[in-house]
This record gives C-alpha cells, sequence and structure tokens, in this order.
C-alpha cells in the first residue's frame, strides 16, 4: 500500500522542485537571452532593459549574417571540416587501437611506450608548426584535420574497449578466411557503437568549437572557421577603429556587431544540439568504457 504523505513530505518535495526550478532557470537563460539578442533588432539591444521577449523584433541579424559570403564560406568549412575530422578521426583511432589491443602484437610495448610519451610531452607549439609546415599543410584544408586523426585519450579507451570483445568472435572469421580488414569493418565496428557514438560526439564537438588552428596556420581567409570569425567580431568590438567600413555599414542599419556576434553563437550552437538526441543514447554507456579494466 502506498504511503500517505506527511506535510514535511509536501514542503521538502516542494523545496527540492523549487531549487530544480531556480537551477534551470539559472542554466538556460543565458542561451535564451543570447536566442533573444538575435530576434531582436542590433541597435535596441545597446539600449538595455531586454529579458524576457524580443522589444524590436527583427530577423536582420539573421539575414546579415547568412548574406554575408565570409560568415557562410566559414561556416561552410567548419562543417565539412567537423564530418571530415571526426570520421578520420573515430576510424584511424579505431583502427589503431585495434591492432594494439592484440596481445601477440610485435613490440607492442615499444608502440605504447610511444603512445605515452605522447600522451605525456609535447615539443610545444613552434615545434607544432615546424612539422606542419614540413608537411605541406600550413595554410591548407589537411591542416584542421590530419593532426587530429589520432587521439591518443580515445584511443587508450578503445583500447581497454577491444580487449573485452572476446577474441572467438575473429577466429571464427579466420577460419571461414576473412582478412583483418574484413574483420574490423564486418564484426568489431557493429559492436561497438556506444565507442564510436561517444569518439563521434566528442572529436566532433572539438572540430566544431576549434578556433586556434585557424588563427595560427591559416592564412587564407576562404578557410577560415565559424569559431574564428567570432573571436574576431570580438576583437573588432574592443577596438572600434579595426574596420571602419564594416562598422559604417552596420550603422546604416539595426545590426551591430554584438548581435551579428550572438547570431553567428546561435548557429553554431544548433547543430550540435540536433545531432546530440541521435547519439544519446549511446552516450552514457559510452561514457563508461575503459573504467573497469585496463
Amino acid at each position: 500500500m502506498r504511503r500517505r504523505r506527511s506535510k514535511e513530505d509536501w514542503l521538502l518535495d516542494s523545496f527540492i522542485t523549487i531549487v530544480l526550478i531556480v537551477i534551470v532557470f539559472i542554466t538556460l537563460y543565458p542561451f535564451y537571452y543570447i536566442l533573444l539578442i538575435t530576434l531582436n533588432a542590433g541597435t535596441d539591444t545597446n539600449l538595455g532593459g531586454m529579458y524576457l521577449w524580443p522589444r524590436e523584433f527583427s530577423l536582420e541579424n539573421y539575414i546579415t549574417f547568412f548574406e554575408d559570403p565570409k560568415w557562410l564560406s566559414a561556416f561552410g568549412v567548419t562543417v565539412l571540416r567537423t564530418l571530415v575530422g571526426t570520421i578520420l578521426g573515430v576510424l584511424f583511432t579505431s583502427m589503431i587501437a585495434y591492432g594494439l589491443a592484440k596481445r601477440d602484437l610485435m613490440f607492442r610495448r615499444t608502440h605504447f611506450l610511444i603512445v605515452i610519451v605522447a600522451m605525456n610531452f609535447s615539443g610545444g607549439l613552434i615545434a607544432f608548426y615546424i612539422v606542419l609546415r614540413s608537411l605541406g599543410l600550413i595554410n591548407s584544408f589537411g591542416v584542421y584535420v590530419i593532426p587530429g586523426m589520432l587521439n591518443i585519450f580515445f584511443l587508450l579507451i578503445a583500447i581497454s574497449f577491444f580487449r573485452e570483445i572476446p577474441e572467438e568472435l575473429g577466429e571464427s572469421a579466420r577460419i571461414d578466411g576473412a582478412s583483418e580488414i574484413h574483420i574490423f569493418a564486418r564484426i568489431i565496428l557493429p559492436i561497438s557503437l556506444p565507442l564510436m557514438a561517444t569518439m563521434s560526439l566528442f572529436l566532433g564537438s572539438g572540430h566544431w568549437n576549434a578556433w586556434l588552428d585557424s588563427a595560427y596556420f591559416v592564412q587564407n581567409e576562404e578557410l577560415r572557421t565559424l569559431t574564428y570569425r567570432m573571436m574576431q567580431v570580438i576583437n573588432q568590438s574592443m577596438v572600434p577603429s579595426a574596420n571602419t567600413q564594416a562598422a559604417a555599414t552596420m550603422s546604416r542599419s539595426s545590426v551591430t556587431p554584438f548581435s551579428i556576434q550572438a547570431t553567428a553563437m546561435v548557429v553554431s550552437i544548433v547543430p550540435i544540439l540536433g545531432v546530440y538526441p541521435f547519439l544519446q543514447k549511446y552516450f552514457v554507456s559510452g561514457m563508461m568504457l575503459g573504467s573497469v579494466k585496463g
């Protein structure tokens, strides 16, 4: 039988509910406020005092954003970088991890030593730049995706995950004449969806939000990423005289640098929010990968 709730139970539940509502409001309101700015005239937003709904509703921020070829180019480069970088990162890291998970691999200890050293020590930015230049990656699209094809953190997690897969699956396929590539593609990958989904989410988010490589290793304006353009707008707003032509153009409309920056933030957040629900069922189990066995 259900226990009758006392007055103390009602008070405690009410207090917990109020606290949770306050936490949700504090968490979500900054995102709502940014959305509010994008739907309001930029010049009116500068007047302040807008908190709950647009005071002067306008879509000019989005129209200006999507009509600007620089923003569209940056958005396209970011989307392409995220897709290509995530696919290459997941596949290459998984393939290396599958090989290192084999206990009979030749020079296995040496390979692991290289991985551990690479994870704990770095040559620094200058050495990294010299390596990229020697490989011909400077000022090219490859600088976005090739250095991130191997992720050491997920490499170790994937090795631990592949070790937990029964070896009998691969052995039975070898008896039937399957190659290691066939075993990896047809057997290992389909049963590793939690691992693949978790890696895709984190690697994709990393590529989507990255801007340092665009600032340091790319000079071609057509290869700039969306996050770099956002940082550029922030820097220009701090130095009003840095781009007098853009300032003069915006002064003739209701758009401001801050409203365009907020619009870019919304546009950059929406794809991640759209992808996450499809990966959520794998995400929780994927977060625990490699936490039990090493």
